[in-house]
């Protein structure tokens, strides 16, 4: 599954908690879930949600409890400035992309400024649109 999360309002992964316990059949032993989501937490909180429950810890911990069944989570912190510019330099070289390393590292900060901050996706967008006007300079 691919960028999972639920907004507040929806109750659908109360269905997939039971789907991956094995709740509503046993589960086979040849199946492995997989996720991808750009929340930490899979189902979105508010503040409010503590404010009108008699037993807080009892909803919050229904919306944490779909994120333990998966066994491992693997957390992506943003990278340091200078790790984000080795990454766009590897990224460039493996482009074969000719630039000098200043202007390279001016472009690449700038764009992270405008483009989501730095991460090894935005390195990739970076290094894709820096492609792309290439090819039609020299063209």
């Amino acid at each position: 599954m691919d960028d999972l999360s639920f907004e507040e309002f929806e109750t659908e992964y109360k269905y997939l908690k039971a789907v991956m316990e094995g709740g509503i059949e046993s589960r086979p032993d040849n199946v492995l879930f997989y996720a991808t989501s750009n929340r930490r937490h899979l189902v979105r909180e508010k503040w409010q949600d503590r404010e009108s429950e008699v037993h807080e810890n009892d909803i919050l911990n229904e919306k944490l409890s779909l994120s333990e069944r998966f066994g491992l989570t693997l957390m992506f912190s943003n990278p340091s400035q200078a790790d984000y510019l080795k990454i766009v330099k590897k990224l460039a070289a493996q482009a074969e992309l000719k630039l000098k390393n200043s202007e390279l590292e001016k472009r690449a900060l700038q764009w992270s400024r405008w483009n989501n901050g730095r991460s090894g996706r935005t390195a990739r967008q970076f290094i894709d649109q820096l492609k792309k006007e290439m090819h039609w300079q020299n063209n």
